[in-house]
C-alpha cells in the first residue's frame, strides 16, 4: 500500500460495511491519513452506486468477508488484533449475535476503540426499530424548527442527521477515545446516536427559547426565514441570492447598496418586517443573479449567490481554495479540515468491492489468505 498523508498516518481502522454516516466517518478518517479497510459483504456495497462514483468509498481499501461463516468471523477477529478502531453501523445486538460485538473484539484487543453508529442509539424504546435521517431529526425538534411559517417542515437533505449529528459525532468520539487511550492504555465503546448528536447541535436554540428570544414555531425567528434580512430572494432571471445581514452594520450596508431605507428603528419593529421583506424582494427582482453578485462583491452586506451543485466548484472563492478536486474524472469535495503541517488528501479513488482482499489479509498477517479465497469465505475481485 502506498504511504498515506495526513495527521492520522499509522492509525488502522476496520469499517464494517454500511451506508450513510458510518461510511462518511470512515471517509474522513481515510482522507486524514488513517489506513482504513472496509469489510464488505459478498455481493456488493449496498448503495447501488457504481464504485467509481461512490465517493463515500474513497481513501480506503476494500476486502470481502462472509460474516455468516464462522471462518469469516474468525478472520475478522484476527484482523481486529491489529486494528486501532472498529466502526460498525448495525442495529443494536446484531454485532453481538454475529460474535463481533465490543466484548468479542476487545477480548482480542483491549486497546481497541469500538465506534457504533446508529440512528436511535444503542438503547431506548426505539433502538431496535428501523429509521432514517428524517425520522431521527424529527423527534429531536430539529425538523420542526426548519422551514417557513404556514408550511410543512423543510427537509434538509440528510446533512443534519446522518452527516452532522451522526458521522461528525462518531469521528469526534473516536478521536476523543483514542486520545484518552494514550493516558489509560485502554480502549472503549463510542455510542454515536444520530438523535444524540442532532439534539446536541440544537442546544443554542433551547438556550434562546429559555431566554425568550426564540419562538417554538418555524418561520418567525431570526435564523429560520422569519427575519427579512436572513432570507433567500429571487432575481430577475429566476435564480436566487442569499441574505444573512444579521448584525446592524451589515444590515445597513445591505439596505444602502439596494437603495432602501436602512432605518434601525424600522428594522427593530417586527410589525415592519413584512414591508421590509417586500422591499427586498422587489429590489432583488430587478436584476439578475450575476448582476447582484458583482454588485455585492467584496462587501460586508452578507449577500451571496445561491449556486447549484454543478456551479459551486466554479465559484472563484471555491476555486482559489481548491475546495473541490477531480479524481478519476469525478468532481468531488477535497479533504477537510485543513492542517498546516500534515494536511489530509483524497488518498485513493473509491475502491471496488473486494479489490484488496488478498493484499490486506497478507499485510495484516492473516495466514491462509488463498485458502479463504478458495473456500469462498473471502472474495478477491
Amino acid at each position: 500500500m502506498a504511504e498515506s498523508t495526513g495527521p492520522l498516518q499509522g492509525l488502522r481502522i476496520l469499517e464494517l460495511s454500511g451506508i450513510g454516516p458510518g461510511p462518511f466517518a470512515a471517509t474522513i478518517f481515510g482522507d486524514l491519513g488513517a489506513e482504513v479497510v472496509r469489510v464488505d459483504r459478498p455481493g456488493g456495497s449496498g448503495t447501488g452506486l457504481p464504485a467509481s462514483f461512490d465517493i463515500l468509498r474513497r481513501s480506503r481499501r476494500s476486502i470481502v468477508l462472509d460474516l455468516r461463516d464462522p471462518r469469516g468471523i474468525g478472520t475478522l477477529l484476527d484482523l481486529v488484533e491489529s486494528a486501532d478502531v472498529v466502526i460498525e453501523g448495525y442495529r443494536p445486538g446484531v454485532a453481538e449475535r454475529l460474535g463481533i460485538g465490543p466484548q468479542d473484539c476487545m477480548a482480542r484487543n483491549p486497546k481497541l476503540v469500538y465506534g457504533r453508529m446508529t440512528g436511535w442509539g444503542q438503547d431506548g424504546p426505539l433502538a431496535a426499530t428501523a429509521g432514517h435521517d428524517l425520522n431521527y431529526i424529527a423527534i429531536t425538534g430539529a425538523l420542526h424548527a426548519m422551514g417557513r411559517s404556514g408550511e410543512a417542515p423543510a427537509i434538509p437533505l440528510n446533512l443534519v442527521g446522518d452527516f452532522g449529528g451522526g458521522a461528525m459525532y462518531l469521528v469526534a468520539g473516536v478521536l476523543a477515545a483514542l486520545l484518552e487511550r494514550e493516558r489509560s492504555g485502554h480502549g472503549q465503546v463510542v455510542d454515536a446516536g444520530i438523535v444524540d448528536g442532532t439534539a446536541h447541535m440544537i442546544g443554542l436554540f433551547h438556550g434562546m427559547m429559555a431566554a425568550g428570544q426564540w419562538q417554538d414555531r418555524r418561520g418567525v425567528n431570526i435564523l429560520d426565514s422569519g427575519a427579512p434580512w436572513y432570507e433567500v430572494y429571487e432575481t430577475s432571471d429566476g435564480q436566487h441570492m442569499s441574505v444573512g445581514a444579521i448584525e446592524p452594520a451589515f444590515y445597513h450596508q445591505l439596505m444602502e447598496t439596494l437603495g432602501l431605507d436602512p432605518d434601525p428603528g424600522r428594522r427593530a419593529d417586527p410589525g415592519q418586517w413584512p414591508a421590509i421583506r417586500s422591499d427586498l424582494a422587489s429590489a432583488f427582482a430587478a436584476r439578475t443573479r450575476q448582476e447582484w453578485t458583482e454588485i455585492f462583491e467584496g462587501s460586508d452586506a452578507c449577500v451571496a449567490p445561491v449556486l447549484t451543485l454543478r456551479e459551486a466548484p466554479n465559484h472563484p472563492h471555491i476555486q482559489s481554495r481548491e475546495i473541490f478536486v477531480e479524481v478519476d474524472g469525478v468532481v468531488q469535495p477535497a479533504a477537510a479540515p485543513r492542517l498546516s503541517r500534515t494536511p489530509g488528501a483524497v488518498q485513493s479513488p473509491p475502491a471496488p468491492v473486494g479489490a484488496h482482499t488478498i493484499e490486506v489479509l497478507r499485510e495484516w498477517g492473516i495466514n491462509g489468505a488463498d485458502d479463504l479465497i478458495a473456500g469462498g469465505v473471502a472474495v478477491q475481485v
